[in-house]
């Protein structure tokens, strides 16, 4: 099995090593195994579960919510149905926010068109 440090994980995702530290501490990266020295070691389910995280958060969900999910990945495949309706959820506060921030720069379009033209 192929393994990477948190350095190269870090550099990866291009997020400091603090931030991994971070979600490990916070529960969202379990079962990260370690080296002789106590260095992290992330296999590639590891760094496949980072991504799942990075890409939660990115998308504005709750350190509390990724954490339940991944919970519910630790658990197994009982937990499909509860992850999948969690999934589609998070898919509709999604879209519902990316309308908002469609609608709002359509002002800033106008800001912008109003200052131009001033000048």
């Amino acid at each position: 099995m192929q393994y990477c440090t948190i350095g190269e994980a870090s550099a990866k995702f291009n997020i400091p090593e603090s931030t991994i530290r971070y979600y490990e501490k916070k529960g969202l990266l379990p079962l990260i195994e370690r080296d002789e020295a106590g260095r992290r070691l992330f296999s590639e389910a590891q760094i496949a579960l980072l991504e799942t995280v990075i890409c939660l958060k990115n998308t504005h969900m709750p350190i509390s919510s990724i954490k339940q999910y991944i919970d519910w990945v630790v658990e197994g495949d009982s937990t499909i149905d509860l992850r999948l309706e969690m999934m589609k959820n998070h898919k509709q506060a999604v879209l519902a926010e990316i309308s908002l921030m469609t609608e709002s720069l359509k002002g800033i379009d106008v800001k912008i068109t109003r200052y131009t033209n001033r000048k």
